[in-house]
Protein backbone atom coordinates (compact mmCIF):
# COMPACT_ATOMS: atom_id res chain seq x y z
CA UNK A 1 0.00 0.00 0.00
CA UNK A 2 2.78 2.43 0.90
CA UNK A 3 4.55 1.64 -2.40
CA UNK A 4 1.39 2.60 -4.33
CA UNK A 5 1.17 6.00 -2.63
CA UNK A 6 4.80 6.92 -3.25
CA UNK A 7 4.55 5.87 -6.90
CA UNK A 8 1.63 8.24 -7.50
CA UNK A 9 3.43 11.09 -5.70
CA UNK A 10 6.56 10.49 -7.79
CA UNK A 11 4.57 10.59 -11.03
CA UNK A 12 2.91 13.87 -10.07
CA UNK A 13 6.28 15.34 -9.13
CA UNK A 14 7.84 14.29 -12.45
CA UNK A 15 4.92 15.79 -14.37
CA UNK A 16 5.32 19.08 -12.49
CA UNK A 17 9.06 19.12 -13.20
CA UNK A 18 8.45 18.52 -16.89
CA UNK A 19 5.91 21.34 -17.00
CA UNK A 20 8.35 23.67 -15.25
CA UNK A 21 11.07 22.82 -17.80
CA UNK A 22 8.69 23.58 -20.69
CA UNK A 23 7.84 26.94 -19.10
CA UNK A 24 11.56 27.76 -18.76
CA UNK A 25 12.17 26.89 -22.42
CA UNK A 26 9.28 29.11 -23.51
CA UNK A 27 10.56 32.01 -21.37
CA UNK A 28 14.10 31.66 -22.74
CA UNK A 29 12.76 31.51 -26.33
CA UNK A 30 10.67 34.66 -25.77
CA UNK A 31 13.64 36.48 -24.23
CA UNK A 32 15.85 35.56 -27.19
CA UNK A 33 13.19 36.86 -29.58
CA UNK A 34 12.81 40.21 -27.79
CA UNK A 35 16.52 40.77 -27.11
CA UNK A 36 18.15 39.38 -30.28
CA UNK A 37 15.87 38.65 -33.21
CA UNK A 38 13.43 41.57 -33.01
CA UNK A 39 16.05 44.37 -32.79
CA UNK A 40 18.02 42.82 -35.65
CA UNK A 41 14.94 42.78 -37.88
CA UNK A 42 14.17 46.40 -36.95
CA UNK A 43 17.71 47.41 -37.92
CA UNK A 44 17.44 45.56 -41.23
CA UNK A 45 14.19 47.37 -42.04
CA UNK A 46 15.75 50.72 -41.12
CA UNK A 47 18.78 50.10 -43.34
CA UNK A 48 16.56 48.95 -46.23
CA UNK A 49 14.48 52.14 -45.94
CA UNK A 50 17.66 54.24 -45.75
CA UNK A 51 19.15 52.66 -48.87
CA UNK A 52 15.89 52.88 -50.83
CA UNK A 53 15.58 56.59 -50.03
CA UNK A 54 19.13 57.29 -51.27
CA UNK A 55 19.29 59.79 -54.15
CA UNK A 56 21.95 61.30 -56.39
CA UNK A 57 23.83 64.02 -54.50
CA UNK A 58 23.48 62.46 -51.05
CA UNK A 59 26.56 62.17 -48.87
CA UNK A 60 27.24 58.59 -47.77
CA UNK A 61 29.58 56.78 -45.42
CA UNK A 62 30.66 53.32 -46.53
CA UNK A 63 31.06 50.37 -44.19
CA UNK A 64 34.82 50.85 -44.45
CA UNK A 65 34.54 54.47 -43.24
CA UNK A 66 35.00 56.43 -46.48
CA UNK A 67 32.89 59.55 -47.07
CA UNK A 68 31.62 60.24 -50.56
CA UNK A 69 28.85 61.67 -52.73
CA UNK A 70 26.47 59.49 -54.76
CA UNK A 71 26.86 60.18 -58.50
CA UNK A 72 24.69 57.45 -60.04
CA UNK A 73 22.31 54.75 -58.73
CA UNK A 74 21.22 51.46 -60.32
CA UNK A 75 19.14 48.63 -58.86
CA UNK A 76 21.89 46.97 -56.81
CA UNK A 77 24.89 49.27 -57.27
CA UNK A 78 25.77 52.93 -56.97
CA UNK A 79 28.72 55.04 -58.06
CA UNK A 80 30.29 57.12 -55.31
CA UNK A 81 32.75 59.99 -55.78
CA UNK A 82 35.33 60.26 -53.01
CA UNK A 83 37.11 63.50 -52.10
CA UNK A 84 37.39 66.55 -54.31
CA UNK A 85 39.08 64.59 -57.09
CA UNK A 86 36.56 64.09 -59.90
CA UNK A 87 38.48 61.03 -61.14
CA UNK A 88 37.94 59.04 -57.96
CA UNK A 89 34.55 57.47 -58.73
CA UNK A 90 34.06 53.93 -57.49
CA UNK A 91 31.11 51.63 -58.20
CA UNK A 92 29.95 49.72 -55.13
CA UNK A 93 27.06 47.66 -53.86
CA UNK A 94 24.30 49.45 -51.97
CA UNK A 95 24.87 47.02 -49.11
CA UNK A 96 28.28 48.67 -48.55
CA UNK A 97 26.58 51.93 -47.53
CA UNK A 98 26.43 52.40 -43.75
CA UNK A 99 24.91 55.91 -43.48
CA UNK A 100 23.16 58.35 -45.80
CA UNK A 101 23.02 62.10 -45.19
CA UNK A 102 20.78 64.36 -47.26
CA UNK A 103 22.36 67.63 -48.54
CA UNK A 104 20.23 69.96 -46.36
CA UNK A 105 20.34 67.73 -43.28
CA UNK A 106 22.76 68.33 -40.40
Amino acid sequence: MFNLLTENAGTASAGGGLMLMVIYIVIIGAAMYFFAIRPQKKEQKRMQALISSMEVGDTVVTTSGFYGVVIDITDEDCIVEFGSNKNCRIPMRKAAIAEVEKPGQE
